[in-house]
């Protein structure tokens, strides 16, 4: 219990997703899961997960792993990723390891899984967590450490599955309200004011006055935040920089 209020605490004193997913990352692998994979999306549809360029993803895994299971799209057959699409809660990888076994598999599930055991990722247990739209869905896997098996990884959560389940959902509540972007599309002290601006109802003219700047310059800050943030109107850009965090954050 101490190991998890020392936890707690250092999660509330902790102010970059940087040092969060760090820390986080050293607690798990003290319970046997050294490597895991976070993925945040506030932009699902029936079809999609949205733009990819729009996901949080946090991960410790190794560029190699990474490069194909994220980068060539594998995770989008995974059994466990289907597994937190249409469920909340935790989950065994037994799920998938009987999967395996059974013969049952698709073609492209088993590349993936095959993948998977090619680079010892073989046991683990997947936390799905509860939304409140369907527009949003968040999950992270947490892979047992080389040499342990399921039997192992089951075994570890049944003694601190509640533990677990705990300090992982406060590592996605801290991560949703901490600003979290990617280089290419985080915004200029500009371009975050004149949208914070519009967010607060002004006009244009409002926003030049209390800016000290032309109407043009105005709508050159907000046509680069919008080209920053890749969407196309300037409402959507208010929305999505909400979203991200990127709004009315203080200067430190």
């Amino acid at each position: 219990m101490t190991r998890a209020l020392d936890y707690l605490d250092q999660m509330l004193q902790t102010q970059s997703v940087e040092e969060v997913w760090e820390n986080h990352c050293r607690m798990m692998e003290s319970f046997g899961f050294d490597r895991l994979i976070y993925g945040f999306t506030r932009y699902r549809t029936p079809n999609s997960l949205g733009d990819p360029e729009d996901f949080i993803v946090l991960t410790n895994h190794s560029k190699a792993y990474t490069d194909v299971y994220m980068g060539q799209g594998l995770y989008l057959n995974a059994p466990m990723t289907k597994w937190a699409l249409a469920n909340e809660g935790a989950s065994s990888w037994r799920v998938w390891t009987d999967l395996l076994r059974s013969g049952d598999a698709s073609e492209t599930t088993r590349k993936v899984m095959n993948f998977n055991v090619s680079m010892q990722v073989v046991a683990g247990y997947t936390i799905s967590f509860k939304s409140r739209s369907e527009r949003i869905k968040c999950a992270i896997a947490l892979t047992a450490k080389p040499g342990l098996t399921q039997d192992d990884a089951d075994r570890i959560w049944a003694t601190h599955g509640q533990e677990l389940m705990v300090m992982n959902t406060v590592l996605h509540l801290k991560i949703q309200s901490l600003p979290y972007f990617t280089p290419h599309r985080s915004l200029t002290k500009r371009q975050r004011e004149t949208l914070q601006w519009v967010g607060d109802g002004k006009t244009m003219q409002d926003i030049a006055i209390l800016m000290g700047l032309t109407p043009a310059t105005v709508e050159k800050h907000l046509r680069l935040a919008r080209e920053a943030l890749n969407v196309e109107t300037t409402a959507q850009a208010v929305l999505k920089a909400a979203f991200q965090n990127q709004m009315f954050i203080m200067e430190v």
